[in-house]
């Protein structure tokens, strides 16, 4: 009965030294070291030598010899799956290692003792499987190491009885026993096949798994990326309201109204919360009701002096069940300032229709009118010509309007040619004094030495500097100085017109060039409007500068090649007076 005791502990003691490989197995999987390639072992031969090593070393030091018969050491199942999983060159040195360890501990240590304990017999058959094992799904490959170890285990068993001659007297508890040892060190072959094979499933799940988790958050990125670069303010809601996500352009338009509310802060709590506090209660109201909707939906908002165009669409999972709501803002206001430019150009059209249609209406009659108004003066009193004299200024008043809204609305390509601009200011020049000599002002003319030859028209740019030197001129009181100034450059001419009024408030000059817009009791507002058509059609631009209590200069620029440049003859020195 102790003998049986004794047999007992030691095959549990052979079954927990064997168990050493698959700890090892394990722990270095956790460890994240292993990899499977092509249904082979991990390619790290080395750990497999060292792990199938530790494993056949302590299970011969812990053999022993059952009923001194039987030679109990599992050390061949870690031999047997190290050569079926190893590639030739680790089995050959498992094979060996196994075979030295049986010799240094296997009582007796005859040759034949060595060869039946190693299952030296069973190697040919084992390398020769060796590479069908590795290709075949887990029955085959429980099937072939049971092919290799039943044999082996069998004769480990029974053949010291055969030698012995007593296999026929072996008591039935010692039998048993060994039937018992042969059949648990199989089942356990088939277990650490099992084993293995399940934590290389489970290894590859994870890895795939890790990928695709990698995937889905490289992705996840990229869209996140994709958003930021798109030109639209893009931000979206769960369904307790909490905002989920939004790009840069939502956090950048967010902040552009609100500087204290960070990224942190708008996903931290709801986003009525957020919003209720520092939006007007209107737009608040109708921002919740379009969120609240969870319907496809366009509105437009207006926000301080910003107006927006808000698209919202429900987002679903694939199942169906709600799964929040996206909103896309798209800033408008650039949009609305140009279509309110686009109605001002209709309505200077239509101006512009009317007073080519009515002129002839209208000058006919005024010219018929004027005529006989000059023969009634010539036959009247005296006294009465200050009347007629008053009513002919306002039919030419009457007809210098007129004149304007043509002029404003002509659309036709200018007939321009090639002309030298001082030569268009000479002509100007004793109008211009005359008018400042009777305002008690003065004209200075500041003429670059050289200018170049510029395509123009002549009469459209007589009418410019007329209009913008008498708004000069009004803006100034007696002894005011009106300065014309040229400077050519080597792709542009500059005409500067400067005077010394009371300048323009900054207010007013964003409106200065639209029309209808005038600081004048009598003006019509389609002055600089005129001023600006005609330097845009010149392909030039007009800018001012002015400082309230010192002046106002008006630049205007008109470009030209400078492979083309010609110098004109005129030569300026000096200032010029009038």
């Amino acid at each position: 009965m102790i003998a049986i005791i004794y047999a007992v502990k030691d095959i549990l003691l052979q079954i927990s030294a064997a168990c050493t490989f698959l700890f090892l197995f394990q722990w270095r999987l956790d460890q994240g070291h292993l990899t499977r390639r092509n249904r082979r072992f991990p390619d790290d031969q080395k750990f497999l030598m060292v792990c199938c090593a530790v494993g056949i070393t302590l299970c011969t030091a812990l053999s022993s010899t059952m009923f001194d018969a039987i030679y109990l050491n599992l050390a061949i199942l870690p031999a047997y799956i190290g050569i079926l999983y190893g590639n030739f060159r680790s089995g050959i040195y498992l094979a060996l290692y196994f075979i030295l360890c049986t010799a240094l501990f296997s009582v007796p240590s005859d040759f034949n003792t060595l060869v039946l304990n190693s299952g030296a017999l069973l190697y040919p058959l084992l390398f020769g499987m060796a590479r069908p094992f590795k290709k075949a799904v887990l029955i085959q490959k429980i099937g072939m190491l049971w092919g290799a170890l039943f044999p082996s285990m069998l004769f480990i068993v029974v053949v010291p009885r055969m030698y012995s001659g007593s296999i026929y007297e072996t008591p039935s508890s010692e039998a048993v026993l060994g039937v018992v040892y042969l059949i648990v060190t199989v089942i356990m072959g088939g277990f650490f096949v099992v084993y293995i094979e399940t934590a290389w499933d489970r290894l590859q799940v994870k890895e795939r798994m890790k990928g695709i988790s990698e995937k889905f958050q490289w992705e996840s990125e990229k869209l996140q990326q994709i958003t930021n670069v798109l030109p639209l303010n893009i931000m979206s809601f769960d369904d307790n309201g909490y905002v989920t996500e939004l790009n840069e352009y939502m956090l950048h338009l967010i902040q552009h109204h609100y500087p204290d509310l960070t990224k942190e802060i708008i996903m931290s709590q709801p986003a009525d919360q957020i919003f209720a506090k520092s939006m007007d209660p209107v737009t608040y109201e109708r921002l919740r009701g379009i969120v609240l909707n969870r319907q496809r939906s366009n509105a437009k908002i207006r926000l301080d002096s910003m107006t927006y165009h808000v698209f919202t669409a429900p987002l679903q999972h694939d199942t169906g069940i709600p799964g929040g709501i996206v909103m896309i803002i798209q800033d408008l206001t650039e949009e609305e300032k140009i279509r309110s430019e686009l109605d001002n150009v209709e309505r200077l059209t239509l101006v512009g229709q009317m007073a080519a249609g009515i002129t002839h209406e209208i000058r006919n009659p005024m010219a018929v009118v004027r005529g006989f108004l000059q023969l009634m003066r010539e036959k009247s009193p005296e006294d009465m010509h200050s009347y007629y004299h008053i009513v002919m200024e306002e039919l030419d008043r009457a007809n210098s309007i007129i004149n304007d809204f043509l002029s404003l609305a002509q659309s036709r390509v200018s007939d321009k040619e090639t002309v030298q601009l001082h030569l268009i200011i000479e002509e100007l020049a004793p109008l211009l004094w005359a008018d400042a000599n009777l305002r008690g002002q003065s004209v200075e003319l500041k003429l670059s030495p050289s200018m170049p030859l510029l395509l123009l028209n002549v009469r459209e740019i007589k009418q410019l500097i007329l209009n913008l030197a008498r708004n000069g001129m009004e803006a100034m009181d007696a002894k005011g100085v009106l300065t014309l100034e040229t400077h050519a450059y080597a792709d542009h001419v500059e005409l500067i017109i400067r005077d010394t009024g009371s300048g323009i408030p900054k207010s007013q000059l964003e409106q200065l060039f639209a029309p209808f817009f005038t600081t004048k009791s009598q003006g019509t507002g389609l002055g600089l409007s005129l001023c600006l058509s005609i330097t845009e059609r010149h392909d030039g631009t007009i800018t001012v500068d002015s400082e309230e209590g010192i002046g106002t200069s008006i630049i205007v620029t008109f470009p030209y090649d400078s492979k083309d440049r010609n110098v004109g003859d005129h030569i300026y020195k000096g200032e010029v007076s009038g």
